[in-house]
């Protein structure tokens, strides 16, 4: 009894051992043949492969190029035209009525018309002035004749002294005349020479006369154009067509040299301005088509009128402006604007955003496929953003791109892909 006891205890354990520690390889015994047929041998354990792991499943589309026209985009303003404060040039009080900001105005139209004041009054003495210059050039005129006949008064006499003093000097050489004769022909010859340098001093101060009238009536021009320039100075007008930006200056308002009398504004034509980086700066030129789309949705359409050609110091970045017809006074001056410049044509491909990704060196690119059903990673360069996707190139003529679950692969991964058709 007591080795049956053992047995039955070795048993149990041997079962208990089989459905715990070895319950697998237990299970699968008792689920394969337990006896082979008669007459045959025992058939070896069979190995079976183990299963292949499922494919990671993306939607990709097939992309072909087409041929767009290429464009430098930009982020801009618009900007006016010309804007100038106009202000005043002398002082005096506003005798005019103002006119209301918005207020469209054409060149030379007065804006702020000054109080004259005593302005009249200098303007006339400054002519009485000019009159008074002009008499005293007059007389000085009439003077110099007067000498030039004095001069030629004192030289006559001086010749007839000569002659005189000739002859009484022979004469008293050969003892026919005393020696008195001879001192008084010296002494007449003397005063006739001191004559003569008299009449050409009253020439030349006959002449200085001239040159202070003549100076005198440049003074009293000069004051006059200095008070007709003051009296010009109190109607301030226009430079040129615009809109008032500000109302003019009130009546009875106090205006002095530097005081504001408007703003004007000319929007037509307006100016879409832009700075280009020094990366894209090659690719655009004067006279080529340009445009703009406001933030409001609107877009317009005109011509590139200047480069720069000198680069900011700070941002190496290039001045650009398309300038814009604008008679309707649609834009505004500081219009948020992204532009658009036409270049050269080049092939490219319309995807959606969405597919874009960035590969471990941070490169903007996308993840395409190839035949196999491999993925690549190919750098891109992004032309346009359009509503209905972005235009890249840097991509094959024809080429498979992932665009569902590009995050979750990378390069040399094989992928099961459905392909989507491509959007118009």
């Amino acid at each position: 009894m007591r080795i049956f006891s053992i047995l039955a205890a070795i048993v149990v354990a041997v079962i208990v051992l089989a459905f715990t520690v070895e319950r697998e390889d237990t299970m699968a015994y008792l689920r394969s043949d337990t006896a082979p047929e008669a007459g045959t041998e025992t058939a070896a354990p069979r190995q079976e492969a183990p299963a292949a792991a499922p494919l990671i499943r993306v939607v990709a589309q097939h992309s072909t190029a087409r041929e767009i026209d290429s464009a430098v985009v930009l982020r801009g303003q618009t900007q006016a035209k010309r804007q100038v404060e106009v202000k005043a040039e002398t002082t005096s009080t506003v005798m005019s009525e103002p006119l209301p900001k918005g207020t469209y105005v054409e060149a030379g139209q007065l804006l702020c018309k000054l109080s004259p004041g005593t302005r009249g009054a200098a303007l006339e003495e400054a002519q009485a002035r000019l009159s008074e210059a002009s008499a005293g050039k007059s007389e000085a005129q009439s003077r110099v004749p007067e000498a030039q006949s004095r001069v030629a008064e004192a030289q006559a006499r001086l010749d007839e002294a000569l002659i005189n003093q000739n002859a009484a000097t022979k004469l008293s050489e050969g003892g026919f005349a005393a020696e008195t004769r001879v001192k008084s022909a010296d002494a007449t010859v003397a005063s006739a020479r001191a004559g003569l340098e008299s009449a050409r001093a009253g020439v030349q101060a006959a002449q200085s006369g001239l040159q202070s009238a003549d100076a005198g009536i440049q003074s009293a021009q000069a004051a006059v154009a200095a008070a007709e320039k003051e009296i010009e100075r109190l109607e301030i007008h226009a430079p040129f067509a615009g809109l008032l930006e500000s109302d003019t200056a009130e009546l009875g308002s106090l205006m002095q040299p530097g005081a504001l009398c408007a703003t004007v504004i000319q929007l037509d034509p307006i100016k879409l301005v832009a700075f280009v980086p020094e990366t894209e700066v090659s690719r655009v030129h004067v006279g080529a088509i340009g445009g703009g789309r406001l933030a409001s949705g609107g877009e317009v359409q005109g011509r590139v009128s200047f480069l720069s050609r000198s680069a900011d110091a700070t941002t190496r970045t290039f001045r650009v402006e398309i300038e814009i017809p604008n008679s309707d006074m649609n834009l505004s001056d500081g219009q948020t604007v992204e532009i658009l410049i036409a270049t050269d044509g080049a092939p490219a491909h319309l995807l959606p955003q969405s597919a874009l990704t960035l590969n471990d060196e941070g490169t903007l690119g996308l993840r395409t496929l190839t035949t196999d059903g491999v993925v690549q990673f190919q750098p891109v360069k992004l032309l346009r953003d359009t509503p209905k996707g972005v235009w890249l190139t840097g991509l094959p003529d024809a080429v498979d791109v992932i665009v569902v679950g590009q995050e979750f692969v990378t390069a040399g991964v094989t992928v099961d892909a459905t392909f989507q058709e491509a959007a118009e």
